[in-house]
């Protein structure tokens, strides 16, 4: 998977990409994650990228010239545009499985007071990770990025987020380990027994009680 994304402060990126899984997941080339610059492709003489709106109000406007001519540029034939906004259609886990399987992403991280309205017609979808307004687009960009990118084969085991919270529409079941009694919390029996249906059993009807307690609007789907 190749994913491009367009932000006019990249070193907010450098972290993201040089700790953990995700930076695993480049070095097996499993994944090539490019950051540009929107400033690069202004036709400006200073590198402008924003204006003041028309008709007034607060804050700078993202002009559209720049992100037009960055998405004609990296544009492929098997490739979803994302713009990050407030407004857009809210994340979720089905989202990130169905962004797993595209070859190619391409992720506009708004900024400012906003964009040029017609920076919607070159985009593909528009997503929102919460009923909530950040500075800018960056860590929305580094949410949705992560959450596709452990999906994508051989970068994490299968087993780890098949049964991740969310799947099924259910939250995850409680994890345990070593050890078995600490301060006096105790592990389950059930999972010191070794019998794997009954393990199997119990940790469904745990989702089901988590689910219920913390987010019912999730049972109403299943």
């Amino acid at each position: 998977m190749k994913i491009d994304i367009l932000t006019l402060f990249p070193n907010m990126f450098d972290g993201f990409l040089n700790e953990s899984i995700i930076k695993r997941a480049i070095s097996k080339k499993l994944v090539e994650i490019n950051i540009h610059n929107i400033r690069y492709y202004s036709k400006d003489p200073h590198k402008k990228v924003d204006d003041y709106g028309y008709g007034g109000g607060a804050g700078m406007v993202l002009m559209p010239q720049p992100i037009f001519d960055a998405v004609d540029d990296l544009r492929t034939d098997d490739c979803k545009v994302i713009l990050m906004t407030p407004q857009g259609e809210k994340y979720n886990q089905n989202m990130a499985y169905k962004f797993s399987n595209y070859k190619h992403l391409i992720i506009i991280c708004g900024h400012y007071e906003g964009f040029d309205e017609r920076i919607r017609n070159i985009v593909d979808i528009e997503i929102s990770i919460g009923d909530y307004v950040l500075t800018g687009g960056e860590i929305p960009a580094m949410v949705v990025s992560d959450s596709i990118i452990r999906l994508i084969d051989g970068v994490i085991k299968e087993d780890s987020h098949l049964n991740d919270s969310f799947n099924n529409n259910l939250l995850d079941y409680p994890e345990y380990t070593h050890p078995s009694d600490f301060r006096g919390m105790k592990v389950p029996d059930i999972l010191l027994s070794g019998h794997h249906a009954n393990i199997e059993k119990w940790r469904l009807e745990e989702q089901i009680k988590r689910t219920k307690e913390r987010r019912p609007d999730l049972l109403e789907k299943r």
